[in-house]
């Protein structure tokens, strides 16, 4: 019974209904569960009356654990949608042959931050690339918690054999890291994108030339 009121709930909160919709679902049954009683124990007042309160107690038992489902079914669907949207707005692009890159728009927090660094890893072990770009143009502010989360990154990437290029540095942004006192140095750092991606060509071994 459990089993099968947990997959109702379930299905119910992935359709969107409310708590409440599939608690009176439940209670509903009450209604014809009496009428039998009724019907199968007339004349019976006393067993009549223990039934309609086994009855009773077990309908709101089974009423309260659709709504714990349901509040554990819409937790998790909350979780999941959460992380899907963390994965979509933190894309790790193949740009050539041994070169990744992670454009960054918004604000950098711990969970992001995992994201990028456990997709961004498991895109170079796939890919078997050396180097990645975190862009960070579109971060609107940097401040020590978003520089150690970057740090931790730029570690992590090390640690499988990479090396790691952080573009976006606008004015403002380099003016925060030094008066924070945090130390990028070993870190290879770019204004724009533009100017990271000619760095990896060129680390690469790629050589541009200008066709007429």
């Amino acid at each position: 019974m459990r089993q099968t009121l947990e997959t109702l709930s379930r299905s119910r909160a992935a359709q969107g209904q409310s708590a409440g919709d599939t608690s009176v679902f439940v209670l509903a049954m009450k209604r014809p569960v009496f009428g039998i009683i009724q019907r199968d124990l007339a004349g019976k007042a006393d067993q009549q009356m223990a039934a309609v309160w086994s009855v009773t107690s077990m309908m709101d038992r089974m009423a309260q654990w659709t709504i714990q489902t349901y509040q554990l079914s819409r937790e998790d669907i909350i979780k999941r949608q959460q992380q899907d949207l963390l994965e979509l707005s933190t894309p790790v692009i193949k740009l050539f042959e041994g070169v990744l890159a992670v454009p960054m728009i918004g604000t950098l927090d711990s969970a992001r931050t995992q994201v990028v660094m456990e997709t961004l890893l498991q895109r170079i072990v796939e890919t078997g690339s050396r180097l990645a770009i975190i862009d960070i143009t579109g971060v609107p502010t940097v401040d020590t918690l978003v520089a150690q989360h970057l740090l931790k990154t730029v570690s992590a990437i090390r640690l499988m054999g990479a090396e790691c290029i952080i573009s976006g540095i606008r004015p403002q942004i380099a003016q925060t890291i030094v008066h924070l006192g945090i130390d990028l140095q070993g870190i290879a750092t770019k204004s724009s994108l533009a100017d990271a991606l000619a760095l990896a060509m060129e680390q690469q071994g790629f050589v541009i030339t200008r066709t007429k």
